[in-house]
């Protein structure tokens, strides 16, 4: 058993939504190479759970500010 690694991880580029079930405090980052698959698993995901627009992902860093839906 090792030491726990500490160096944050790296996002690849691309588009960024959080999904959370209803009235939750943490979710899970689902990423997709275009805009117009975002908007379709936002979508899919959008009846039951809870959404947050992370945005777009350049090198690590997000250029949009996250919106809740």
């Amino acid at each position: 058993m090792g030491r726990p690694p500490t160096k944050p991880k790296k996002l690849k580029d691309g588009f960024y939504i959080e999904v959370r079930n209803k009235r939750s405090s943490s979710g899970v980052k689902v990423r997709r190479d275009t805009r117009e698959q975002m908007e379709q698993a936002i979508k899919e995901y959008e009846r039951t759970k809870d959404i947050i627009i992370l945005g777009e992902s350049k090198n690590g860093k997000f250029i949009d500010k996250p919106i809740k839906k």
